[in-house]
């Protein structure tokens, strides 16, 4: 056993887990301890400098573009970047958002490209495939929770988003850039029901843009930049892109684009920028 989720680590003593946690990882440095603390911001980032590898975070109740924007420019800018590494979990045995209860599988598809993409850490709790999301009346609460009863989940029910699960995986798998947390930098779109950001490797020879529409019950269209400034190209300049999302090609003429997002479809798009010069791939 190398990973470990600690259950309300911060209603225990932190001494304590800086001592356990130093004393294991002498032993086991690969073993990983996540701190399931939704607590107050100071106990949080304490939990993550004396030690926990993982944390949980607010990520779940940051619904808004300001809200997202003003949230991930805090973890990724700000001191607690040295040392938290928040888990961006979709769900829990214990949260069921209202945005799920109330946005269906478009609201699914929502939050799971919002998480799979902000954070190279993120978790789905059982059933988000089908996206069940009936609540317990008032509550942030399932109704058939798992830690009540046992379930036989059908996978294959209508209208699964087994597919995003496994095109955004793939995406993930296949660009760096989308592996680190810091790396993230937000794109003007001039709606707020669209956020756009896009996140960068080192060594600029990855470079992702994602496009997400918040608004999980109508389609949503925006102006929005494409970062040719990171590869030092002029404001007019032609880039080539390929849309992850769909397998294709096409050229961005200009810093300035126009997007349409369609929750009937999909309310997200990702595309890779291809650097000038480098070799067609």
């Amino acid at each position: 056993m190398r990973i470990f989720r600690v259950d309300n680590p911060h209603t225990k003593p932190v001494p304590f887990w800086e001592w356990m946690i130093q004393e294991v990882q002498d032993v086991y440095p690969d073993c990983v301890f996540l701190a399931e603390a939704f607590t107050r911001p100071k106990m949080m980032k304490r939990l993550a400098k004396v030690g926990f590898t993982q944390s949980y975070s607010y990520f779940t109740w940051r619904e808004t573009k300001h809200d997202l924007i003003e949230y991930l420019t805090e973890l990724t800018t700000e001191e607690c970047r040295e040392y938290m590494r928040p888990n961006f979990f979709a769900n829990t045995p214990d949260i069921n958002p209202v945005y799920l209860q109330e946005n269906g599988r478009a609201g699914h598809q929502v939050r799971l490209a919002l998480a799979a993409t902000l954070s190279p850490l993120y978790g789905l709790y059982n059933g988000y495939e089908i996206c069940e999301a009936t609540p317990m009346p008032g509550k942030e609460e399932y109704l058939n929770s798992e830690k009540y009863e046992l379930r036989a989940w059908d996978f294959d029910a209508p209208d699964n988003i087994k597919d995003d699960i496994r095109l955004i995986n793939r995406i993930r798998r296949d660009n760096p850039a989308l592996w680190q947390f810091t790396d993230l930098t937000f794109l003007n779109a001039w709606n707020d029901n669209i956020l756009c950001f896009y996140k960068c490797s080192a060594a600029k020879d990855n470079l992702v843009v994602v496009a997400v529409n918040l608004d999980a019950k109508e389609p949503q269209g925006a102006s929005f930049e494409i970062p040719l400034w990171e590869f030092g190209l002029p404001d007019d300049a032609a880039i080539e892109a390929v849309d992850l999302v769909h397998d294709s090609r096409q050229t961005f003429n200009g810093k300035t684009q126009s997007l349409w997002l369609d929750p009937a479809d999909r309310p997200y798009a990702i595309w890779r920028l291809i650097p000038p010069g480098s070799a067609r791939n």
